[in-house]
């Protein structure tokens, strides 16, 4: 209980104070597990057991990975992604290699781990200042991202990789080779058992509308896979991977997603806890100017290798330093690497605890790296810079419905008719089944979730429009609307007045009654029905309407 209780208030106060100086969780994590670890306070004293738990949350954060990956995306940013992302991990994991190779006398094998390790950077430091400066979309945004993204992607093979490189110089020359085919075969081959067994359970399960069962279904299809591609000899991420590609593409996307979220956080912050549990300082002070050498060069040659490859894809030279200074930090992946590679004796002795050093102190420099690029781009800066970056598109903007019954589906089908993009969800799978077929855009989640609501943009929704029959549903998608996306417009289907009063309060822009237009349209048919002229009828309803219908809402009282 008390390795428990340290665990979480240790990662609790660490993380919210390293988040409060912007310098990410992944830093707050390691501290964390540094100062209740070993050579901390000794809380915690069986790293290695905590981080084999932890390998679990590298399991979970891949197959989240592969379910965000879309072909059409991929298709889109292909030339970025696997022309310049590809060159980038490759030609920098080869420079660092040969200068650890030629600076340190290591050996080979020693020397890939080293240079593929710290070739990739850090995704959630990169993705995280995008969004909070509001780039993804921008041209450097865009190639920023495309190079994580195949830096992500490029995980699964290196981790095929490490094994067969454990095995000895004789087959070096053919690790890589192989490590590729075979991972294009099982991939290709578990795809297609997958594809045709994935979906059929799943509409099995959401037809059950049991939540507690659906959760249970997300976990088995992440460590099912993971188990199946450790029965053969690879690694348990890719089969996660793998079975995140097959669900990228599923209406039930959103609410996987959602339910895995939560595990891949936890199990995720242990593996990096752990990973600083192991962390020596006598063994850091021992080589601290190899740490800063390493750190200051691994930036350095980052940093100039994506500038130079980037304008040798037609970008302009301020764009191509943002992005060089933003990815010039090593990444979280690094710690996977050297952990597996450490554990298949692919690195000598205490040189972890330095490596884990070097990316540390790489990921501390990001914040004032980013913010020299800047002013470094804003005095390289030139016409065709600034014009495309005002060329990129601006994102799609829908209009969320949350509930596809009668009411949801009609507006649905008005919003499709004048061509406004719309996103419906709804947790009954019969008629998100239904909605798809009829080719509207429903997906199978709680609309009360956050993480649901962020899956589907709703920071940029133009309105979200709340139709579910549910009233605690209802109520619980206003609620997590107005405490996260406080500014969207929120209309509400009720059932009297009260109701409306009620979700009004709550922060609702429009709550209307079910059957207040119903009662107009019925008095309508009525009033003409007695000879009522067309004009006359018209002001009447005019005056029923004003003032969010106050003048019905005093027949009501009556």
């Amino acid at each position: 209980m008390v390795e428990i209780v340290s665990l979480l208030a240790a990662s609790v106060v660490a993380v919210l104070l390293f988040s409060r100086l912007g310098l990410g969780s992944v830093l707050g994590y390691l501290a964390a597990g540094a100062f209740i670890g070993p050579a901390g306070f000794g809380l915690v004293n069986d790293a290695d057991y905590m981080r084999h738990i932890g390998e679990f949350g590298v399991v979970f954060l891949l197959f989240l990975i592969g379910i965000e990956i879309k072909p059409q995306r991929l298709w889109v940013l292909r030339k970025l992604v696997f022309g310049l992302g590809g060159l980038q991990v490759t030609v920098s994991g080869l420079l660092i290699a040969a200068l650890s190779y030629f600076a340190f006398g290591i050996a080979r094998e020693t020397a890939l781990v080293i240079g593929f390790g710290l070739a990739l950077s850090s995704t959630a430091f990169g993705v995280q200042i995008l969004a909070d400066q509001h780039q993804t979309t921008s041209h450097w945004g865009r190639t920023s991202f495309s190079i994580l993204l195949f830096q992500d992607l490029a995980v699964v093979p290196l981790l095929i990789l490490l094994p067969l490189l454990s095995f000895g110089e004789m087959r070096f020359s053919v690790s890589m080779g192989f490590a590729l085919l075979q991972s294009v075969g099982i991939f290709i081959s578990v795809l297609i058992a997958g594809r045709y067994a994935i979906n059929p359970m799943l509409h099995a399960i959401a037809h059950s509308k049991n939540s507690d069962v659906f959760v249970a279904t997300a976990l088995l299809l992440v460590l099912g896979f993971a188990w199946i591609m450790e029965l053969v000899g690879l690694s348990m991420a890719m089969g996660a991977f793998i079975a995140g590609v097959l669900l990228s593409e599923s209406e039930y996307k959103q609410q996987i997603e959602a339910d895995v979220m939560p595990f891949r956080g936890l199990l995720l912050g242990l593996f990096f806890m752990s990973v600083g549990m192991s962390f020596v300082p006598e063994t850091v002070f021992d080589n601290l100017e190899v740490v800063i050498f390493g750190a200051l060069a691994l930036i350095a040659v980052k940093a100039f290798v994506i500038i130079i490859l980037a304008k040798l894809w037609k970008t302009p030279l301020a764009i191509a330093v943002k992005c060089g200074f933003l990815l010039s930090q090593a990444g979280e992946f690094g710690f996977v690497l050297f952990t597996l590679g450490d554990s298949l004796g692919l690195l000598p002795e205490d040189m972890m605890e330095t490596l884990i050093a070097v990316i540390v102190l790489s990921m501390v420099t990001t914040p004032l790296m980013v913010k020299v690029g800047e002013l470094l781009a804003e005095w390289l800066k030139s016409p065709a810079s600034d014009a495309m970056e005002v060329s990129e598109p601006v994102p799609e903007r829908p209009v969320i419905v949350a509930g596809f019954g009668r009411v949801g589906e009609v507006i649905a089908g008005m919003l499709r008719k004048v061509d406004v993009s719309t996103i419906a969800i709804d947790m009954d799978a019969k008629k998100v089944a239904e909605g798809r077929r009829l080719g509207y855009n429903v997906l199978f989640g709680d609309a009360s979730r956050p993480e649901i609501l962020k899956s589907v943009g709703a920071g940029r929704a133009r309105l979200v429009v709340v139709t579910l029959d549910n009233y605690k549903a209802a109520e619980g998608v206003v609620r997590t609307m107005k405490r996260h996306y406080p500014d969207v417009p929120l209309h509400v289907r009720v059932r009297d007045w009260p109701d409306a009063d009620h979700f009004t309060e709550l922060g609702a822009s429009h709550a209307i009654p079910e059957t207040v237009e119903a009662s107009l349209r019925l008095g309508a048919s009525a009033l003409e029905a007695a000879g009522v002229g067309e004009e006359e009828r018209r002001t009447l309803f005019e005056y029923l309407r004003e003032g969010d219908y106050e003048k019905l809402r005093d027949y009501h009282k009556l």
